[in-house]
C-alpha cells in the first residue's frame, strides 16, 4: 500500500517545510518536511531536494507500516500510521501496535503527544489529526 494523497497532505502540514537544518523540539537537527537522516548543523537544501527527501522517507515509513501494522487495515488507517511513524519512528510504532487491535491502535495514537516528556500542543494536535483519519470511513 501507498501512502495517499490525503496522507501526504496531512504530513506535509504537520511537518511544514523548512529547506535549513533546525532542531526540532525533540533536539533532533531536521531539514524539509521533517527529514532527518544525516542532517547536519547549517546544511540548507532546495524545494526539490525537499520533495525528493519527502518521497524518499515516505517508502521507508510505508514499508515500516506494511510490515508492522496488521494486515487488514484501510486506506485511511494506512495514512494515519504513516504519519504516526513519520513523525514518532519505529520503536513507537512498534509498541503502539503490539497487543492491540486495530479499533486500540486506533485510541493509543493520542497518547503519543510528548517530546522529551513535555505534553506539546503541536503533537496534540497532530495526534488528533491521525486518530481522527484512522477512524474516518474510508
Amino acid at each position: 500500500m501507498k501512502t495517499s494523497k490525503n496522507g501526504i497532505e496531512l504530513i506535509k502540514r504537520f511537518e511544514g517545510c523548512v529547506l535549513s537544518a533546525y532542531k526540532c523540539p525533540a533536539g533532533v537537527w531536521t531539514i524539509g518536511f521533517g527529514h532527518t537522516a544525516g542532517v547536519k548543523q547549517g546544511q540548507t537544501i532546495t524545494q526539490e531536494i525537499a520533495n525528493s527527501f519527502l518521497r524518499h522517507d515516505l517508502e521507508k515509513f510505508e514499508m515500516f507500516v506494511t510490515y508492522n501494522a496488521p494486515k487488514n487495515i484501510n486506506q485511511n488507517q494506512f495514512d494515519a500510521l504513516v504519519s504516526f511513524t513519520y513523525n514518532c519512528g519505529i520503536a513507537n510504532l512498534k509498541t503502539l501496535v503490539k497487543n492491540r487491535n486495530i479499533n486500540e491502535i486506533g485510541k493509543a495514537i493520542l497518547l503519543y503527544n510528548k517530546a522529551r516528556g513535555k505534553v506539546l500542543t503541536g503533537l496534540v494536535r497532530r495526534r488528533k489529526a491521525e486518530h481522527d483519519l484512522f477512524f474516518k470511513p474510508v
